[in-house]
């Protein structure tokens, strides 16, 4: 079902709240029909060629997540592998591709470690997002590298035009983990300025995460994250807005370490009580105009910073991985005519290192170019870009993708999509001491795209996608311990997202069957699970709100020699809310209802594979208060 862009977003909105065009992108934030990650512009989630998945913090709210990885794991095509309870290290792998070949953004900014290509994205406090989007599928063309599995863009939470606006909620957990929940916040704004700032606290004595393990082992690991979010955005004219965005994370996470710590003196492990100490942090500033009726321009300045310092209560033993980025980027959308329509711009981002391991180099840059045409017909439409990266590293790559769009009848498109990515190699993969290779190149990618979307009936929405994705010169470690491009794979993969509301309930199904190989040894890739499921419920009786969630994961292995088994799940979790009045909610969830004991990833000690743990059956009662002033 085909909408002019931003006609359904602007439909839903209040005479009083039709602002400025300059607004245009706060609005859109707080909408479920509307996109902004695909081309870094608002438009018609279904007009849009990406396959995609859009909460709001309405859908947040009422979700009850516990996490961002929380609400990941319901995307059909998105796996989740963690290693023990929160604030452990998650593998999120997008349509069957691992964590650092996916692109994890914060209100536009890039904040993947440029060490380990990990995004950290267990420290981003779910208090203080206001949206997020995830595309399933190289977008590479618009964002460059590691886009290849596709993006996540995480929004920090907005005001409104509405006077001051005062939030608190408070959460206390399970006893056996002593977790509590504390956030603040407060936002309001005209029809000139917007503004919202949030702090949050977080704190859990965690579990023990490992089994088999040093006796130094056996204690609960906890875990605690203090966050800071504030955005604010002023309308100059009608047609020009500036604004900034800030979201900081830090805390302490605590870990097991069933390796142990070897000591070169006596040649034997020893034992460790391991800890670090984290901040995950970017800040971003814009200038938002539109010059003439067929011309916006959009100019974004970001820093990010991943920094973690890993010490140990046993010893003196400490060390420091601190990434820096700097980013520009420009943008201009161009309407040609009423049939074409243009995407120009330009990135450049330089990324630094401080590190207590002495890197080779410590610092590079990138810049690159991007268009995009994209041309609606009567009876199809098409979208064809290109993007020319160039790097200090390893020197220019070429990226292209082209879609075509047949609608078949009103309710009914069907997208064709060829797309080709690329990931840059990582500092660790270049320039770490003796462990490293300066000769790599980038992985790349080409994937192919059958989707259908339908609009069933009024009430129900089916989206479901057939892809494959052919990998090449993938970096992995060989036997000299060092990583060279030499492995490919190939994913065949089908999802469906199936959105219906009947008797008043409301429902999300997402179902993903892939089939991810070692094109060279035929084995299935590690942790990946060939199907999964996700099924949420969820029904408002006047002010009594209820909900269950049912996830479904197949077996798969830790390993990529298919050795190493990891064993299949299913998990129930129910929710409740209750609004005693317009001010006062009061909201109670259970995880893991049943209890079921599972893994997401293996570690070996003595010679033995064992499971990490996950929480078992937890509880989570909050009160949110929002006062009326």
């Amino acid at each position: 079902m085909k909408l002019p862009r931003l006609a359904l977003a602007l439909t839903l909105l209040p005479a009083g709240q039709l602002l400025a065009d300059t607004f245009e992108r706060d609005q859109a934030l707080k909408l479920p029909d509307v996109l902004i990650s695909a081309n870094r512009q608002v438009e018609a989630r279904n007009d849009s060629s990406a396959a995609n998945t859009v909460f709001t913090r309405e859908d947040i709210d009422r979700l009850q997540p516990s996490s961002v990885t929380d609400l990941l794991r319901r995307v059909p095509g998105v796996q989740v592998g963690q290693t023990g309870g929160r604030g452990s290290l998650p593998g999120v792998y997008i349509r069957g591709t691992k964590s650092a070949q996916s692109l994890v953004l914060v209100d536009g900014q890039r904040i993947g470690n440029s060490t380990s290509g990990d995004s950290n994205l267990q420290h981003i406090n779910i208090e203080q997002v206001e949206r997020v989007e995830v595309l399933r599928g190289s977008r590479s063309v618009i964002y460059g590298s590691d886009a290849i599995g596709g993006v996540i863009q995480i929004f920090t939470r907005r005001g409104g035009e509405q006077s001051l606006q005062p939030r608190m909620h408070v959460g206390v957990g399970s006893s056996s983990n002593q977790t509590w929940e504390r956030s603040l916040g407060l936002s309001g704004g005209d029809t000139l300025t917007r503004f919202n700032l949030g702090a949050s606290l977080d704190e859990t004595a965690g579990i023990n995460r490992t089994h088999q393990s040093y006796p130094s082992d056996g204690d609960h690991d906890e875990y605690r994250n203090k966050s800071v979010s504030l955005s604010l955005s002023h309308a100059l004219t009608d047609d020009i807005e500036v604004g900034a965005n800030l979201l900081d994370n830090q805390g302490k996470s605590a870990f097991d370490n069933p390796f142990g710590r070897f000591d070169m003196t006596t040649f034997e492990s020893v034992q460790q009580q391991p800890y670090s100490e984290f901040s995950v942090s970017s800040v971003s500033s814009y200038v938002d105009a539109r010059i003439n009726d067929r011309w916006k321009t959009r100019i974004e300045f970001g820093h990010s910073e991943n920094r973690e310092k890993t010490l140990d209560k046993l010893s003196d033993e400490r060390s420091v991985f601190n990434t820096y980025r700097d980013s520009v980027n420009w943008q201009n959308d161009l309407t040609l005519d009423e049939r074409n329509s243009l995407i120009l711009g330009g990135d450049w981002y330089e990324d630094r290192i401080n590190s207590s391991t002495a890197f080779d180099e410590d610092s590079r840059w990138n810049r690159a170019a991007f268009i995009q045409h994209r041309y609606q017909a009567d009876s199809f439409s098409t979208e064809l870009g290109l993007r020319r990266d160039q790097n200090q590293q390893f020197g220019s790559q070429n990226s292209w993708s082209g879609t075509f769009t047949l609608p078949l009848d009103p309710d009914n498109d069907v997208l064709l999509t060829y797309s080709e990515g690329f990931r840059a190699p990582t500092f660790n993969d270049l320039y770490y001491p003796d462990f490293s290779n300066p000769d790599l190149k980038p992985e790349t990618s080409k994937s192919y795209e059958l989707q259908w979307r339908s609009q069933l009936t009024e009430t129900s929405r089916l989206e479901a996608s057939l892809y494959r994705t052919d990998l090449e010169d993938a970096i992995i470690f060989g036997s000299n311990n060092r990583p060279s491009n030499v492995a490919s794979a190939r994913i065949n993969g089908f999802e469906a997202a199936l959105k219906q509301e009947l008797f008043g309930w409301q429902s999300n199904l997402g179902v993903a069957i892939i089939d991810p190989r070692d094109r060279d040894s035929g084995h299935t890739l590690a942790r990946r699970a060939r199907r999964t499921l996700s099924l949420d419920l969820d029904r408002q009786f006047d002010r009594l709100g209820l909900g269950a969630s049912w996830q479904a994961v197949s077996s798969s292995y830790d390993d990529e020699n298919n050795q190493q088994p990891l064993g299949g799940y299913a998990l129930l979790g129910v929710r409740s809310s209750w609004a005693l009045n317009r001010e006062i909610k009061l909201e109670l969830k259970v995880d893991n209802l049943l209890d079921k004991g599972y893994s997401r990833a293996l570690y070996s000690h003595d010679g033995s594979q064992y499971g990490y743990r996950e929480e078992g059956r937890a509880w989570m009662f909050g009160v949110t208060w929002t006062p009326e002033l």
